[in-house]
């Protein structure tokens, strides 16, 4: 298996959407999803995870709700690693003047240090995905989880010139309520999402017509949407996609803005 290959498998796990038995204490080990639906409306916070809203945790914009005329739309993405596709994404971001947040690993700043500093320099949201997408969820050592965020911004800091957001999202979406506490008590909000779609696989790509209608029969107004930018099929119809957001009103929001920081 190729190192890329092995990233991206591991980043698939992040697009976990399968329902977990609620928590029997703040140290069990949650896997986000969301129940979608097709009626443009905001899906619910799964009851489990309530908790999450205590410790800096979003998964949509709550401003920006059903009835709200202003719409608005959070373009995220997950990037361990580049294969072209990244690039390209920020392409078609800088055509549309579209920013996003890209929560990035240390493999991504070491052998793409160039990519990432043109994520800053076009005002896009550099935020944590950590140093090595562990499972944070298994991490109980308040040290150990400090490591995978602090050394991924000063890993940051010391190649690119700048640091990530305090905008965390965990690997795999996987997580306990005790982590996001630390991850809270060190400054950091948690970002989880509100729409995403098997992406992930770099063999397994959904053809670019079904994608695209996927991603807009799911739009909802305060949408954290969650892209993989190493898809072939996304590179294919992100323009397409961000045009027909523009052309039913949507602007393309800021989750530094929405969570204050």
């Amino acid at each position: 298996m190729t190192k890329t290959r092995g990233i991206s498998l591991l980043l698939a796990a992040s697009l976990l959407i399968l329902p977990t038995a609620a928590s029997a204490d703040s140290s069990s080990e949650c896997h986000w999803y969301i129940k979608k639906n097709d009626s443009h409306s905001q899906p619910p916070l799964p009851s489990e995870f309530s908790f999450i809203e205590d410790y800096g945790g979003y998964y949509l914009d709550r401003d920006h709700g059903d009835d709200c005329t202003e719409k608005v739309i959070y373009l995220t993405f997950d990037a361990g690693y580049e294969n072209g596709n990244v690039e390209k994404t920020l392409d078609i971001l800088k055509k549309h003047n579209a920013t996003g947040c890209f929560f990035i690993l240390e493999n991504l700043v070491r052998r793409n240090t160039d990519l990432v500093k043109r994520m800053f320099d076009e005002g896009h949201t550099v935020a944590n995905h950590t140093m090595k997408h562990k499972n944070m969820a298994k991490i109980t050592d308040k040290k150990e989880i400090e490591t995978e965020l602090v050394g991924l911004e000063q890993l940051c800091l010391e190649l690119v010139g700048e640091k990530p957001a305090k905008l965390y999202r965990p690997p795999e979406g996987s997580f306990s309520e005790d982590n996001l506490k630390i991850v809270n008590e060190l400054g950091y909000k948690t970002i989880f999402w509100s729409f995403a779609y098997a992406d992930w696989d770099n063999d397994k790509q959904m053809s670019p017509d079904n994608a695209l209608a996927k991603l807009l029969s799911h739009t909802h107004n305060g949408e954290i949407l969650l892209l993989h930018p190493t898809s072939s099929t996304n590179a294919k119809i992100l323009d397409e996609y961000l045009t027909r957001l523009e052309a039913d009103g949507y602007r393309f929001g800021s989750l530094e803005e929405l969570c204050g920081i």
